[in-house]
């Protein structure tokens, strides 16, 4: 049964999306939540915080927690390489970094090309995931940067960087 207002929200996705890779996978996010991409850089460990929490980076003085999407999402952590690089996005109305593996590029998808994500059971969160974006040829799961993160983990983390700023 088709849930009219998934339906309307998925017609409302069509747009341009930043796309990026993880372990292989393509991925995009909205671009109107990207506020700048940066080249790697250390980011200071805060103590008891999750394994996916990098820690906080300055940012032309303001401090910035970090997330590795690989550890968020279950992956193998690896070393960062050349094409690494932190997406600096707007989540919950706070600004972070997100660490993945490269960058690939700013491409426009069609609401008519974004199928709703798929369903795995009650075991199997996807709540995270806008949609399915099929263009070019190329299928990207599509990231609800906001459900990335709870709200409770985001406040955690702005506390914890806010302890160490």
């Amino acid at each position: 049964m088709t849930n009219p207002t998934a339906t309307a929200t998925q017609a409302n996705l069509g747009g341009k999306y930043l796309t990026f890779v993880l372990a292989g996978e393509e991925y995009g996010i909205q671009i109107l939540s990207v506020h700048e991409i940066l080249g790697m850089m250390p980011a200071t460990r805060i103590p008891r915080t999750p394994d996916h929490i990098r820690g906080v980076i300055n940012l032309r003085g303001k401090v910035i927690p970090v997330l590795d999407l690989r550890l968020r999402f279950g992956m193998p952590a690896i070393e960062a390489t050349e094409t690494s690089c932190i997406i600096v996005v707007q989540v919950h109305g706070t600004q972070m970094g997100l660490v993945v593996d490269q960058v690939s590029e700013v491409t426009t998808i069609q609401h008519g090309d974004i199928e709703p994500p798929p369903s795995f059971g009650a075991d199997v969160p996807t709540d995270f995931i806008l949609g399915i974006g099929k263009a070019a040829g190329r299928v990207r799961l599509l990231l609800d940067i906001d459900r990335v993160l709870s709200t409770d983990e985001v406040d955690a983390v702005t506390t914890a960087a806010a302890d160490v700023g």
